[in-house]
C-alpha cells in the first residue's frame, strides 16, 4: 500500500503525455492538411493524393483515444486491486465507462466507419476482461447481475446503432456479448442466466428483422443460443455425479429455455411468411428446424412424463395452425418455398405431436384421419407433398393398429387371425387414401408425374394388401365351416385370393386409367411365382400343388388379355365423354 502513490503518480504521469502526444498529432494534421492543399494544385495532384495524409492522420488520432481508453480501464483495476474505493462503486464505475465508449462509438460523424468500429472495439475490450475478473476473481458481481450486464450491453449497442445503422457497432457488439456469456457460463456453471441474455439477444434479432434493420448479425446470437441450450441438456442430462459443480434446477427452468428459443424464431418466421409474405431465407428455415430438435431434447430427457404429453399437444395444435396457414393465407402467394418449408414442418410437428401425446389405441384412428384429410387435400395443393404426409401417417397408423402385422400373417403366416377393429378401421382409411391421391392426376411436369405415381403405387400397395388380407379371412373362415383346415387348404386358398386379385388389378388399372394398379397387377404374377415355390410345393400336397400351378397358369393367361380388354372399355369411355363435353348446351 505504501507503493501505491508512487504508482498512481507514475500512472498519472503517463496518461499526460498521452494526451500530449495525440494533441500533437491533432494539430500536425491540421497543419499538414493546409500545407497540403497549395503543393497538390501546383504539382497538379488528384484527390485522392489530398486525402491520403489526413486520413492516416485521423485514424492515428482516432486509435491514439482508443489506447487513452485503455489506459483508464487499467486505471479502474488498479483502484480494484487496491481496495481504496468501496468493490461495488468500482464495478459500477467501470461498467459506466465502457457504456461511455459504447455512447461514442454510436456519436461518431456520418461515413467515419472506422472511428466507430474502433471506439465500439475499445468498448469490448474494456468491459469483456474487466467484467469476466469483477465476477470471477474479485467475486464483486453474481452470475445473474453480470448477465444484466452483458445483455444491458447488447441492448444499449442495438438501441445505439439502429438509430444510424451503424453495422460495426452491431457486430462488435453482439460478438462480444455472445462470447461473453458463453464463456462465463463455462466459467461460473451458471448456465441459465447467460443463457437468457442468448434468449435476449435472439429476440433483439428477431426484432430487428421485424421492423426491417439490418438482422445479419442475429446469426451471431442464434448460434451461440443453440450452443448453449445443447450445452444445458448435455450437462444436465447425464449423471448428477458428473455435474456435482453445477447447481441443481428444477425441470421447468432446464426445459424451459428450448422452449422459448423454438418459440422466438418460431413466431419471426411466421410473421416473415404468413403476415408479412416475404420469403424464409434458407438460415431461417435451419434455425426454426434446430430450435425444435432442442424443445424436443430438452422435453424428453429433462422433462416429466406430463411435459411430454403437454408438449406433445402444444405441437399437434401448431401442426393445425400451420395447414390453416397453408391452406387460408400461402396457397396464393407467389413464394413456393414458403408453401413447401410450412407444409414440412406442419406434417412433422403433427407426427411428433400425435407420437407424445397419444396412446397408440388413439393414435391409429387419429393419424389414419389426417391421412385421409391430406390425400384428399393434396387435390387442391402441394400435390405431391401432401400426399406424402398422408402416407407417412398411414404406414405410421397402420404399424400403431397392426395392420402391417395382420396382412403378414394373412398372406405369409401359419395361423391366419380375425381382424380387429383398428385393423378395419385402418383398411377404410387406406382405400380412401388412394381414392384421394388417383385424383391428382395431370401434372405439367415429368418429375411431378413420376412422383405422384410413386405415392400412388405405394398407397395402392397398402389397400391392395389389406383387401387382398381381408379376402383370404373370409375364404379360410368359409372353408373352415366344411373342412379342417390344414397347411396346404390355407396354400390353396392364398393362391387363388392373390391370382383373383392380380386379374382384377389388370382389368381395373386399365379400365379406368390408372396405371399403378396395371404395374401392381403384373408385379402380382412375380410374388405368385415366389409363393408356389416357398409355400405351394413346401406344405401342398400333389392334388393342390397341381390346382395351385393350374391358377398360376390360367392367371398369367388371363392378366394381359383382361389389361387389353379393360384398355379398349377406358378408350369408348375417353371418347364418348369427349362427344359429350364437345356438344353446345
Amino acid at each position: 500500500m505504501e507503493d501505491l502513490p508512487d504508482g498512481m503518480e507514475r500512472l498519472a504521469a503517463r496518461l499526460e503525455e498521452l494526451e500530449k502526444r495525440v494533441y500533437a498529432l491533432e494539430h500536425a494534421a491540421t497543419e499538414l492538411s493546409q500545407v497540403a492543399e497549395p503543393e497538390s494544385q501546383i504539382a497538379g495532384t488528384d484527390s485522392g493524393e489530398k486525402l491520403s495524409a489526413p486520413t492516416t492522420a485521423g485514424a492515428l488520432s482516432v486509435l491514439g483515444k482508443a489506447m487513452l481508453g485503455i489506459a483508464g480501464a487499467y486505471l479502474l483495476r488498479a483502484l480494484a486491486e487496491s481496495n481504496v474505493l468501496p468493490s461495488a462503486a468500482v464495478a459500477t464505475a467501470a461498467i459506466a465507462y465502457a457504456m461511455a465508449w459504447l455512447v461514442w462509438a454510436s456519436r461518431a460523424k456520418p461515413g467515419d466507419w472506422l472511428a466507430s468500429f474502433i471506439y465500439a472495439c475499445t468498448s469490448a475490450l474494456i468491459l469483456a476482461p474487466m467484467l469476466w475478473e469483477l465476477m470471477l476473481r474479485f467475486n464483486v458481481l453474481t452470475a445473474p447481475v453480470a448477465a444484466a450486464v452483458v445483455a444491458g450491453f447488447a441492448v444499449a449497442a442495438s438501441v445505439l446503432a439502429w438509430k444510424r445503422e451503424l453495422v460495426p457497432i452491431l457486430w462488435v457488439a453482439n460478438l462480444t456479448a455472445a462470447a461473453l456469456a458463453l464463456s462465463l457460463s463455462i466459467a461460473s456453471h451458471q448456465m441459465i442466466p447467460f443463457i437468457g441474455v442468448l434468449l435476449v439477444m435472439v429476440l433483439i434479432g428477431e426484432s430487428a428483422m421485424v421492423h426491417g434493420k439490418n438482422g445479419g448479425v442475429r446469426v451471431v446470437a442464434s448460434l451461440a443460443a443453440d450452443v448453449a441450450v445443447w450445452a444445458l441438456i448435455f450437462i444436465y442430462s447425464g449423471p448428477e455425479s458428473a455435474r456435482a459443480s453445477y447447481p441443481n434446477q428444477n425441470a421447468a427452468t432446464l426445459i424451459a429455455p428450448g422452449i422459448i428459443l423454438f418459440f422466438i424464431v418460431g413466431m419471426g418466421v411466421i410473421y416473415k411468411a404468413v403476415t408479412a409474405g416475404k420469403r424464409i431465407a434458407v438460415f431461417e428455415i435451419l434455425e426454426t428446424s434446430t430450435a425444435f430438435v432442442l424443445a424436443v431434447c430438452g422435453v424428453l430427457y429433462l422433462g416429466p412424463p406430463a411435459s411430454v404429453i403437454g408438449f406433445g399437444i402444444f405441437c399437434v395444435v401448431l401442426a393445425g395452425a400451420g395447414y390453416a396457414a397453408i391452406l387460408l393465407r400461402l396457397k396464393n402467394k407467389q413464394e413456393r418455398r414458403n408453401l413447401l418449408v410450412f407444409g414440412s414442418w406442419s406434417g412433422a410437428l403433427m407426427l411428433a405431436g400425435s407420437l407424445m401425446c397419444l396412446p397408440a389405441r388413439a393414435l391409429s384412428p387419429w393419424l389414419g384421419m389426417w391421412a385421409v384429410a391430406a390425400s384428399w387435400t393434396s387435390v387442391r395443393i402441394l400435390k405431391v407433398q401432401l400426399e406424402f404426409h398422408g402416407l407417412v401417417f398411414l404406414l405410421v397408423a397402420a404399424a400403431a393398429s397392426g395392420l402391417l402385422n395382420w396382412i403378414a400373417t394373412e398372406l405369409a403366416g401359419a395361423a391366419p387371425s380375425a381382424p380387429g377393429i383398428a385393423v378395419c378401421l385402418m383398411t377404410i382409411c387406406a382405400i380412401a387414401c388412394y381414392e384421394g391421391v388417383a385424383r391428382t392426376r395431370g401434372a405439367k411436369n415429368d418429375s411431378e408425374e413420376w412422383k405422384q405415381q410413386a405415392l400412388a403405387i405405394a398407397f395402392a400397395l397398402l389397400a391392395t394388401g389389406a383387401v387382398t388380407a381381408l379376402v383370404v379371412q373370409g375364404l379360410t373362415g368359409m372353408v373352415a365351416l366344411k373342412l379342417v383346415l390344414g397347411a396346404h387348404h390355407l396354400a390353396l386358398i392364398r393362391t387363388l385370393t392373390v391370382s383373383m386379385v392380380a386379374i382384377l388389378l389388370a382389368f381395373g388399372g386399365a379400365r379406368w386409367g390408372r396405371g399403378e394398379l396395371i404395374k401392381i397387377g403384373y408385379a402380382t404374377l412375380a410374388l405368385l411365382a415366389l409363393k408356389l415355390a416357398v409355400e405351394d410345393l413346401r406344405h401342398g400336397q400333389l392334388a393342390y400343388i397341381a390346382a395351385s400351378i393350374t391358377l398360376f397358369a390360367i392367371t398369367l393367361i388371363v392378366v394381359p388379355r383382361v389389361a387389353r380388354m379393360g384398355l379398349r372399355f377406358h378408350r369408348v369411355r375417353v371418347v364418348k365423354e369427349q362427344s359429350v363435353s364437345s356438344v353446345p348446351r
